[in-house]
């Protein structure tokens, strides 16, 4: 019984150094985080790339918001993808007002679905500029500055921007859980991405060049995969010298959340499906962080059954929520989320048990689709 107390008491302290080490060292990063002062650019040519199927009402209320952008050389490619609502009128009706509208309509085919990476494809393909830029038909950007904040990151070795896209706040549990899962998944990218080590970013908000789409073969790598049109993207093509961030206020992109927890759980269940062909060494990295977490919290029950010296125990979780309330609070802030800070204590112990039991749910339910 010595030996099992000795090595949980030894291992909670490891999870309890392993955790410390991703707040102050690599979060720290995105705390710390200045803008330097950027250049001005030449205002690269643009394309804004959206895939939508049956998406009606979001064009009717976001694309205007895209197509009215302050920025002088863009086009938005909007692929309609296999949509048997009225998106196509839509669209025809805003092609003959914005001029910079490009329609790609995709039909569906009798023998086989398309997915949204046929759909992204088709899109880069049609587009007739460089520099291209993603987002979805469900997002709105937060300024009329979006293109041009998110275009201003194409200097030197930059090929890839890792933008930001938070969810907007609506009344209920279920969006204080989303919004701080998407608080998390944003800090640990970001954070990653400070460090030189780019693993993922979110098709809401990001941009990459058309020349690192084909060299790197687009999606072929992971085209059997019904999702991963970002993240697997990114984990396969970023290098610590070509991946850069930007979170200015004026270029992130506000999402339209999930009402429900049976729907915000199909599309993590989605997302989450990507990760199993992320690099190795990514999916390393990951698997401590999370795991140090879910063992920090499940030792110290363990070692609080085993009657363990309380006030050293109490110690060790206050210091460590301190030091996450030291980084995280400017965070909060920074990523639009400041009404969730108060709320860490509590979403710190949630969010890595109900990650675990999503990915146990992707195990074992294989069928995702995009739509």
């Amino acid at each position: 019984m010595n030996y099992l107390y000795l090595l949980i008491f030894i291992s909670f302290q490891i999870c309890f150094l392993i955790q410390l080490y991703y707040t102050v060292i690599v979060h720290q990063k995105l705390s710390a985080y200045r803008r330097g002062s950027v250049p001005d650019t030449k205002g690269y040519p643009v394309s804004v790339i959206i895939c939508g199927r049956n998406e009606e009402a979001n064009f009717l209320k976001n694309l205007p918001l895209i197509l009215e952008q302050n920025y002088e050389n863009y086009e938005v490619v909007v692929v309609n993808d296999c949509s048997d609502d009225n998106s196509d009128i839509v669209l025809r009706d805003f092609s003959g007002k914005y001029p910079q509208l490009k329609i790609v309509t995709i039909n569906e085919h009798e023998r086989f679905k398309t997915g949204k990476k046929f759909a992204v494809t088709m899109g880069i393909k049609a587009a007739q500029n460089e520099h291209l830029i993603f987002t979805d038909a469900d997002c709105r950007p937060s300024s009329k500055d979006w293109i041009y904040k998110m275009q201003r990151n194409f200097t030197g070795s930059t090929e890839i921007v890792l933008g930001y896209s938070p969810y907007e706040k609506v009344k209920g549990f279920v969006n204080m859980l989303i919004r701080f899962e998407t608080f998390f998944t944003a800090l640990n990218y970001l954070s990653f991405a400070l460090a030189k080590s780019p693993y993922m970013g979110v098709g809401r908000n990001m941009a990459y060049t058309k020349s690192l789409f084909f060299r790197g073969k687009g999606f072929a790598a992971h085209m059997h995969i019904p999702s991963g049109d970002d993240d697997l993207f990114v984990n396969q093509n970023a290098t610590p010298q070509n991946a850069v961030i930007e979170i200015d206020a004026d270029a992130q992109v506000w999402s339209e959340p999930k009402r429900t927890f049976s729907q915000y759980i199909k599309q993590k269940r989605r997302h989450l499906g990507a990760g199993k062909v992320y690099k190795s060494e990514h999916k390393r990295m990951l698997t401590v962080q999370s795991g140090s977490a879910m063992l920090f919290y499940a030792l110290l029950f363990a070692l609080i059954a085993l009657k363990a010296q309380w006030w050293f125990l109490l110690s060790l979780y206050i210091i460590r929520l301190l030091a996450l309330a030291i980084v995280y609070f400017p965070i909060f802030k920074k990523l639009n989320y400041d009404d969730l800070k108060w709320w860490l204590p509590l979403f710190d112990f949630i969010y890595y048990f109900y990650i675990l039991v999503l990915s146990l749910l992707t195990i074992f339910k294989k069928k995702v689709q995009w739509k």
